[in-house]
C-alpha cells in the first residue's frame, strides 16, 4: 500500500461561539468537499468548540477530511489555558466509529481519545507555529496575523477557498 498525500485547501475562518475558526479542507478530489458534508460539518461546530476559559485571543482551527470511502471527520482544535490545544472530534460515514449510518454528512461526535490520522496532521505543526508567532511571543497578542497565517494549500486544490 503507497501511500498518497491529499489535497489540503485552506478556507477563510468563521466565527463560532466567540471564537475565530481558520478551516482546513483534505481532500483526495480535485473538486473538493461535497457542499453538504460542508454544511453538516460546520454545523457540528458549535459542539465541538469549548467555551471561553479565558484565553486571549480566543481561537481554534478546524480539519475537515473527506475519506476515500464513505467517511469524512471533523478535528477540531482550540487553544485554552493560553498555550494548550484541546481537541475533539466529529465523524459521518463510519458505522464501526459509532456513525448510525453511511451518509457523510451525518455527523457524531467521537468519543475515542485520538488527534487526527495522518491526511489530518499536517495543519498541527504549522498552527504550534503560528500561535508562538502571532500570540505567545509578541508584546500583544496578534489575533488577526495568526488568522492570515495558513499551512499553504496544495498546488491541485486551488488554494484559499
Amino acid at each position: 500500500m503507497a501511500f498518497t498525500e491529499k489535497l489540503l485547501s485552506v478556507l477563510d475562518p468563521v466565527e463560532v461561539g466567540g471564537r475565530r475558526v481558520k478551516r482546513y479542507h483534505v481532500t483526495a478530489d480535485p473538486s473538493g468537499i461535497a457542499p453538504d458534508v460542508e454544511q453538516a460539518a460546520y454545523r457540528m461546530l458549535p459542539e465541538l468548540i469549548p467555551g471561553p476559559d479565558g484565553t486571549t485571543p480566543a481561537a481554534s482551527f478546524a480539519v475537515l477530511h473527506r475519506g476515500n470511502d464513505d467517511g469524512a471527520y471533523l478535528n477540531t482544535y482550540s487553544w485554552v489555558w493560553d498555550n494548550v490545544l484541546h481537541c475533539a472530534i466529529a465523524v459521518a460515514g463510519q458505522p464501526a466509529l459509532g456513525c448510525p449510518d453511511r451518509n457523510p454528512a451525518h455527523f457524531v461526535r467521537l468519543d475515542e481519545p485520538w488527534i487526527g490520522c495522518v491526511h489530518e496532521l499536517p495543519p498541527l505543526a504549522h498552527e504550534r507555529d503560528a500561535w508562538v508567532r502571532h500570540v505567545l511571543s509578541p508584546d500583544r497578542p496578534d489575533l488577526d496575523a495568526y488568522l492570515a497565517d495558513s499551512l499553504p494549500a496544495s498546488p491541485r486544490a486551488g488554494g484559499r477557498v
